[in-house]
């Protein structure tokens, strides 16, 4: 498969300066780049797929008239969350 050019960028030279100073050993500022826009495509699908479920979700639920209430879902993300703290406590 033939690449293609990403355009390039104006930056000020402050920002270009901290992206050089924290590459890592043998990677060039082209890869930092191209790793950045990977990173936010993949980011920005994921983004639009959580979306979409969510509008799915909610489109089910008025077909159906069948809700969770607030509270009932806040109440089981809460209880995660203390469990969750409490097994990284135990853990350090």
């Amino acid at each position: 498969m033939k690449t293609a050019a990403i355009p390039a960028v104006r930056v000020p030279p402050e920002l270009r300066q901290a992206a050089e100073e924290l590459l890592a050993e043998g990677e060039t500022l082209s890869g930092f780049v191209e790793d950045a826009v990977r990173r936010n495509v993949e980011y920005r699908r994921a983004q639009a797929a959580f979306i979409e479920r969510g509008l799915a979700s909610r489109d089910k639920a008025r077909a159906s008239g069948r809700y969770v209430a607030a509270a009932t879902v806040l109440g089981k993300l809460d209880r995660h969350l203390k469990i969750a703290r409490k097994k990284s406590a135990s853990a350090k």
